[in-house]
């Protein structure tokens, strides 16, 4: 009797080791798995940063110019349709000292602007029935992408027709450039939106413009900033256009008008200048509002590194 008693104490103090042995291996994966999970944000030096960002641009910039300068130096075209860098500087520097550089600017940015955001007005309900209404988009939905292929210049004579030689041409070929861009965007990003998701919305209640609200438009946001993106773009362009050719002393002078004072003067620093001045404008835009906005969406959603 004694010897049982014996023998089931030491298979009790046995299984106890085991378990202890069990439960520290389970620890120690519970610990690894924790480790592998815990992602460890070291921020680079701001200098390093600095100089990962901005050196590859300024280099590329200062090629260019020597490349520019060099084409100017041989003689590639004659001086007076290929002038050198520091006679486009020379046109800048003279539109700043009569005091109307800034306002061919925020002429362009403004319009740009007010177009963009009416754009954004129509394109996202618009979107939103082109992605959830079958019957729409199967009616709207190749018009739609037929119209985003369509150059935008194709429209400033229509416009002009319609219009005149007025402001409601230049928003009209805006809003008809972008619209299209948004709304695309928007249906693309609502298409990519796993089924689970919308599921989930309907379990919970959120249906109609609450769903739309709280789970469709969040869920498609990474698309719909795509297509806001390609929006401004085609909004910037199609502005140019309208500018460009759409031109009378009654309207605003703008960078497009800017552009034909130099094509009229067959002045080619002056529209290089003015060129300069739309690129500038145009990547300024994108890189200090579209891309921070993108960066912070796309990294709320685990798809970007904390560190790019």
């Amino acid at each position: 009797m004694a010897s049982t008693e014996t023998t089931t104490e030491t298979r009790n103090a046995a299984d106890a080791k085991a378990a202890d042995a069990r439960g520290s291996e389970t620890a120690g994966l519970e610990a690894g798995l924790d480790a592998l999970e815990t992602h460890v944000v070291s921020r680079p030096p701001v200098l390093r940063t600095l100089l990962s960002k901005a050196l590859p641009p300024v280099v590329a910039v200062v090629i260019v110019l020597a490349l520019w300068q060099l084409a100017y130096h041989f003689e590639v075209k004659p001086h007076y349709q290929l002038p050198s860098p520091v006679d486009v500087w020379g046109s800048l520097r003279e539109k700043w000292l009569e005091g109307t550089l800034l306002s061919y600017v925020w002429e362009s940015v403004s319009r740009g602007a007010l177009g963009f955001v009416a754009s954004l007005i129509i394109g996202t309900p618009l979107g939103l029935l082109v992605a959830r209404v079958r019957p729409v988009r199967a009616a709207i939905g190749p018009i739609l992408s037929g119209l985003q292929s369509l150059p935008s210049v194709a429209w400033v004579p229509a416009a002009i027709i319609w219009f005149g030689i007025t402001d409601a041409t230049i928003y009209a070929v805006v809003l008809l450039g972008a619209v299209p861009s948004i709304a695309n965007g928007l249906v693309s990003g609502v298409d990519r939106i796993p089924p689970l998701f919308l599921r989930a919305g309907r379990t919970i209640g959120a249906t109609g413009m609450k769903g739309v609200r709280h789970v469709l438009l969040p869920a498609a946001l990474p698309g719909y900033i795509s297509g806001l993106k390609q929006g401004w773009a085609f909004s910037w362009r199609s502005l140019m256009a309208a500018e460009l050719i759409a031109t009378s002393p009654d309207l605003g002078a703008g960078l497009g008008q800017l552009l034909d004072q130099g094509r009229v003067g067959s002045d080619m620093s002056l529209v290089l200048a003015a060129i300069l001045l739309i690129l500038i404008v145009g990547i300024g835009i994108e890189l200090l509002i579209f891309a921070p906005i993108e960066r912070r969406v796309l990294r709320s959603r685990g798809l970007l590194t904390h560190t790019r």
